[in-house]
C-alpha cells in the first residue's frame, strides 16, 4: 500500500491574532493565556536540537487529530523570528510516526483521539498522550481538550505535556505563543535533566574514586604518615599515580609509590589494580624482587597495550625503624632527611627497569641505613617534571631537594610540608600541573 504523502502547509501570519478557525482552541494555562502576554524567554542553557527559535530554521508543528472532515483547522501561525510555522497533520498515531521527522519540534495532540488497543490499556483517558510521549520523548507536546474539561488538561501536563489548550477557543497568536513556549520549556527541561544527570554521574564518580584512594594500615606502628595526591585530569580525583602503606604482623612497615604511564581513566584503573595487588602480595609475605616480578605479571595481564608500563618504588622499613630495604623499578629514588643532616636522595644506582618493559627482569633490593630520627619522602615524577616559568626547563630532582631543604628549615613537616611542596611546584609551573602528582611521607621521631 502506498505511503500517504504528508500534508504540509506554510501559512502566512496574520496581525492582531485575527485568525480563521472552524473550531477555536483557547486559553493556554497561565503564562500564555492573555493575548498581550510576552513570549517566553529563551533559557541561556538551551541547546539547538529542539528547534530554531533564533531564526536558523522555521518551527514545524505536527497536529494529531482524527476528524476526517478536518474540522480542526489550525490558524495561521508565526514563530518569534517572523517565519511561518509549518504544519503537518496526522489522523492517527501510525501516520504520526511517519511524519515525526527530525525537523518537527512540537506536537499538538487532540486528547479525544482514541488510542490503538484502548481495550488493552483499560479506561485510561490519557492513554493516547502517554503513547505519544513514548513515541516522541524529545519533542514538546501540547494537549488539546474541551473547555469544560480543564482537569483533564491539567492532568495531561502532570503526565508530561508541556501545556494544554481548549479546543473551542482557538486563536492564532495564542497558539503561536503556546508553541514557542512549549518548545522552550521542553528544551529547558531537557537541558536541566541532562545537567542533573551529569551532576549525579559526577558525584558517583567522585565517590567511587575517593573510595579507591588507599587508607594506610599502620596500626601498632610509631611512624607518622602523610600523603598528597593531585591528578592531572581536570575535575578528577584519581589518576595513573598510586601509593599505599601497610604494616605486616612482624612489625615491618611497607610503603610503595608508582606511576602508570599516562593519566587517563584507564591508567587510573590499572593503578588501582596494581595497588590492591601490591597490598595483597605484601600481606601474604612477598617482598623485593619476588613481589615486583608478580606485579609485572599482573600488569602484563591487565594492560590494554604492550606499550603500557609502570614505574614503582618500594620500601620495607625494619621494625626498629633504623634501616630499610629499597627497590626501584624505573622510578625516582626517595628523599630522606635525617636528624642532623641535610635532606638528600637515597642511592639509586642499582635500580631495575619499569614494570612491563622487559620480560624476566630483576629488581635488586638495596639495604639503606635510616638512623634514629628521619623523614622519608616518596614521590612520582609529576613533582619534578613541572616547568620553571614559561620556558622548557624542568624543576628536576636537584631543585626539588633544595626546595624541600628550605621548607624543612622553615619548620614544615607532615601534611604541611607536602602541601607547601606541591603548591610551590605548581606556582613555578605557572599554573596547574598536567601530570599526576603523588607524594608520600613517613616520619620517625627521636
Amino acid at each position: 500500500m502506498p505511503v500517504p504523502v504528508p500534508r504540509q502547509r506554510a501559512i502566512p501570519a496574520v496581525e492582531g491574532g485575527q485568525a480563521r478557525a472552524a473550531s477555536k482552541v483557547g486559553a493556554m494555562a497561565d503564562t500564555a493565556s492573555a493575548p498581550g502576554a510576552p513570549a517566553a524567554q529563551t533559557p541561556p542553557s538551551a541547546t539547538r536540537d529542539t528547534g530554531a527559535l533564533a531564526g536558523s530554521a522555521p518551527l514545524t508543528l505536527l497536529v494529531i487529530e482524527d476528524d476526517p472532515a478536518g474540522s480542526l483547522s489550525v490558524p495561521e501561525l508565526l514563530d518569534s523570528a517572523g517565519k511561518p510555522i509549518r504544519v503537518r497533520t496526522a489522523r492517527n498515531l501510525t501516520e504520526a510516526g511517519r511524519l515525526l521527522t527530525d525537523d518537527v519540534q512540537c506536537i499538538l495532540l487532540d486528547l479525544a483521539l482514541p488510542a490503538p488497543g484502548r481495550a488493552v490499556e483499560g479506561d485510561d483517558e490519557l492513554a493516547t498522550l502517554k503513547r505519544v510521549l513514548r513515541l516522541a520523548p524529545r519533542h514538546a507536546v501540547l494537549a488539546l481538550t474541551a473547555s469544560e474539561d480543564a482537569e483533564r488538561g491539567a492532568e495531561a501536563v502532570r503526565v508530561g505535556a508541556q501545556d494544554y489548550l481548549f479546543r473551542d477557543e482557538l486563536d492564532g497568536r495564542l497558539l503561536s505563543r503556546a508553541i514557542r513556549y512549549a518548545v522552550e520549556r521542553k528544551r529547558s527541561d531537557t537541558t536541566e535533566r541532562q545537567l542533573a544527570e551529569g551532576r549525579v554521574r559526577a558525584q558517583e564518580n567522585r565517590r567511587l574514586e575517593r573510595g579507591l584512594l588507599p587508607t594506610p594500615l599502620l596500626e601498632g606502628s610509631s611512624l607518622r604518615f602523610a600523603a598528597r595526591y593531585r591528578p592531572g585530569r581536570s575535575r578528577a580525583l584519581l589518576g595513573g599515580d598510586f601509593y599505599d602503606t601497610v604494616r605486616t604482623p612482624d612489625g615491618t612497615v611497607h610503603a610503595m609509590i608508582g606511576d602508570v604511564c599516562g593519566h587517563g581513566p584507564d591508567e587510573a584503573a590499572l593503578g588501582v589494580e596494581l595497588r590492591i595487588a601490591w597490598r595483597a602480595l605484601t600481606l601474604a609475605g612477598l617482598c623485593g624482587d619476588e613481589l615486583l616480578g608478580t606485579l609485572q605479571q599482573v600488569l602484563e595481564h591487565e594492560r590494554d597495550s604492550d606499550e603500557i608500563f609502570a614505574t614503582l618504588c618500594t620500601v620495607d622499613i625494619a621494625p626498629d625503624g633504623r634501616r630499610a630495604g629499597l627497590c626501584l623499578a624505573g622510578h625516582p629514588t626517595p628523599l630522606i632527611a635525617r636528624s642532623g643532616h641535610v635532606a638528600e636522595l637515597l642511592p639509586y644506582e642499582s635500580g631495575g627497569p619499569a614494570l612491563g618493559l622487559l620480560p624476566n627482569a630483576r629488581w635488586p633490593r638495596r639495604q639503606v641505613e635510616l638512623g634514629g630520627a628521619w623523614s622519608l619522602m616518596l614521590y612520582t615524577d609529576g613533582l619534578i617534571e613541572g616547568r620553571i616559568g614559561a620556558g622548557k626547563e624542568r624543576l628536576g630532582q636537584e631543585r626539588m631537594v633544595d626546595m624541600v631543604r628550605r621548607q624543612l628549615a622553615q619548620g614544615l613537616s607532615g601534611e604541611e610540608l607536602l602541601r607547601a611542596a606541591v603548591n610551590e611546584v605548581r606556582d613555578l609551573n605557572g599554573g596547574e600541573l598536567t601530570d599526576d602528582v603523588a607524594v608520600l611521607l613517613l616520619d620517625r621521631g627521636p
